[in-house]
């Protein structure tokens, strides 16, 4: 064989080598990039159930301070009627979505259950409609401005998500 020949094929054997180690080296990176996607997911998972449990230990919270006042009262005016009924309406169910939420925190995993999503709505706007009617019982403007602040800090907080996370890019 020649000289030149040799040369030739120890340079195509090193370009295959080349080849191929790239190849593996970005198939290793397209692993490493999966494991960090899975472990950044299960890390949103369990953030947001930590923050539905505050949430809802919160809203319970809130009601029964709210609801105290009323125990003792002879006469109820609409709003402090409402803000009672709102409440009994929104502890239960609040009460109900605490245990399924350290049930999904345990598991790991949210449940599919659409009658926990439709709970989760009602206890929610009940615990709202129970803020709102009993600052509107001390003041209406009280009511007025817990409303709308209410609405601007959802706003607030789905903005802030979607930037955070719903925005964000894979790892590199």
């Amino acid at each position: 064989m020649s000289e030149d020949s040799e040369y030739e094929q120890a340079r195509e054997q090193a370009r295959r080598a080349t080849e191929e180690a790239l190849a593996e080296a970005d198939e290793a990176r397209a692993d490493t990039d999966q494991l960090k996607a899975e472990a950044l997911t299960g890390e949103m998972l369990h953030e947001g159930l930590r923050q539905q449990g505050l949430i809802y230990g919160g809203l319970i919270g809130i009601a029964v301070v709210m609801v105290q006042p009323f125990l003792v009262a002879t006469s109820l005016d609409t709003s402090a009627m409402i803000c009672i009924v709102a409440f009994s309406v929104a502890i239960p169910f609040l009460a109900a979505l605490v245990m399924v939420n350290r049930q999904e925190v345990f598991r790991g995993r949210r449940t599919p259950s659409v009658t926990v999503t439709v709970t989760q709505a009602i206890a929610q706007l009940a615990a709202f409609v129970g803020i709102v009617a009993g600052f509107w019982h001390i003041t209406w403007v009280a009511g007025v401005v817990m409303l709308v602040a209410g609405l601007v800090a959802v706003g607030v907080h789905s903005a802030g998500f979607v930037r955070l996370e719903v925005t964000r890019k894979p790892p590199p």
